[in-house]
């Protein structure tokens, strides 16, 4: 053998050694997690700004805020809003410029008006302005126990807002499975006259772009284009349950969440499959079939509520919805299936999902700077990573991709921990995840948390 290939052949062993080495000892190295507030009320989601602040909306309508200079809590503001089963203030997220224009926007209800509102106001030395509000988007909310309320707000690169609502829609008499009751009176048993409803901002991801004037304009590449009659140009993506939390990625623009699904144990030959919570990314604007489908476009069967009767399964190539509670257009873009779909049992084809209860949520993915300066930014092993994490089974996973983008494989990340209902998660400028710990009762807990997981190398 020539010197220069063999040369050539050890140092491409060598390398891949070093890979392996490097992954080897990045699984087996320590991260930490250190509280940095407690005492918070049913805190929901965060936002980091630029200098390391991070920004927390309670749901009870209080704005706080940690800053990582004298590591004290401070409230903002407060806004009054509804607070109904799964109503509030929902969604919080800076505007990109926040630094210089000190924007704010939140997802809230409002007492008195059945509606949930994405606005835009003003933080002035960490005060928040009320008088400053300026309402970009109205969504129509239920009278009595609203629930699948979404509520996520989260900012591209591009400066594009996008905002998830759920479908707002009761289950209790589908046992399980999807709710399309068409009978009169019961409307809000019907995901039909939202989710699947091209002229309804429910259980859909809407994607607009603030102007400077508090109004905002329509993104190139939205599902339907402005003008289309029967549609709404804001929706982005639709066929959602409850996408309650979900991501952008920075590099690619595409968009990752999870969508919490229905409580059927098995699959029901006259009704359709099993319940499963999704895991979903979206690389354009598209139609992802709830309440037609579930996981890898697993069809539901046409059901009549009044007569007990089963028709033909939804076709995902051609969804339609002659629902009298659908007020957009008939036919539906193709139905796209889910990246990771999981069972409140045991996954067979997604096993590192686990078992039990079920609340999928959509983290960050994480994009290693080697030019950072940062003692506890996530190692370059973790470059590429998108993390999912689990609000019921308390446990944060990192997805991998390859080449080709398909998964390659789906890690535990701090498996030694616990972590009490994570219900947000994002990376800060450090290159270290920030979390909220909802706590471990459903409301009211005296242990939620911020917390920062940390790196130690």
């Amino acid at each position: 053998m020539r010197p220069t290939r063999l040369f050539a052949g050890c140092l491409l062993i060598l390398t891949r050694l070093a890979v392996c080495l490097m992954f080897a000892s990045t699984a087996t190295a320590d991260f930490r997690k250190i509280v940095l507030a407690t005492n918070l009320l049913e805190p929901i989601q965060l936002s980091i700004a630029r200098d390391g602040r991070v920004f927390l909306a309670e749901r009870h309508g209080e704005i706080k805020v940690y800053n990582p200079r004298d590591g004290k809590l401070a409230e903002v503001g407060q806004l009054n809003v509804f607070t109904g089963p799964e109503d509030g203030l929902l969604g919080l997220a800076l505007d990109p410029g926040f630094l210089t224009n000190h924007w704010i926007y939140t997802f809230h209800s409002t007492p008195g008006v059945l509606e949930n509102r994405v606005s835009r106001y003003t933080v002035e030395r960490e005060r928040l302005d009320t008088n400053s509000q300026k309402i970009l988007l109205r969504m129509p909310t239920l009278l009595k126990k609203p629930n699948h309320s979404g509520g996520g707000l989260y900012f591209d690169a591009a400066g594009n807002l996008y905002a998830s609502t759920g479908d707002y829609t009761f289950i209790n008499d589908s046992q399980g499975y999807s709710p399309l009751d068409e009978r009169p009176g019961q409307e809000v048993h019907d995901s039909q006259r939202t989710a699947a409803n091209s002229n309804d901002p429910r259980g859909k991801i809407l994607r607009i772009h603030p102007e400077p004037n508090g109004s905002y304009t329509i993104p190139k590449g939205n599902l339907f284009p402005p003008g289309t009659a029967q549609t709404l140009p804001e929706i982005y993506i639709m066929g959602c349950r409850n996408p309650f939390r979900f991501t952008v990625d920075a590099k690619t623009g595409w968009v990752y969440w999870g969508d919490v699904g229905p409580d059927a144990l098995q699959m029901d030959p006259v009704r359709g499959p099993a319940g499963f919570d999704e895991f979903n990314r979206a690389k354009e604007a598209g139609n992802f079939g709830w309440p037609y489908f579930a996981a890898d476009n697993r069809p539901y069967v046409k059901y009549n509520f009044a007569t007990k009767e089963s028709g033909a399964p939804f076709d995902p190539n051609r969804p339609v919805n002659d629902s009298p509670n659908n007020t957009g257009i008939r036919e539906l873009p193709p139905a796209q299936p889910a990246l990771i779909w999981y069972p409140p049992g045991p996954s067979s084809r997604f096993p590192e999902m686990g078992s039990g209860a079920r609340s999928a949520m959509a983290g960050p993915v994480y994009h290693f700077d080697r030019n950072l300066k940062s003692g506890r930014k996530l190692p370059e092993s973790l470059d590429g990573a998108w993390f999912i994490f689990e609000w019921e089974r308390g446990w944060i996973k990192s997805v991998r991709f390859d080449d080709q983008g398909k998964i390659a494989g789906i890690r535990p990340f701090m498996a030694d921990t616990k972590f009490k209902r994570p219900i947000s998660l994002d990376v800060g400028p450090d290159g270290a995840l920030y979390l909220i710990e909802w706590g471990t009762a459903w409301y009211n807990n005296k242990d939620s948390q911020l917390v920062r997981l940390e790196y130690v190398p």
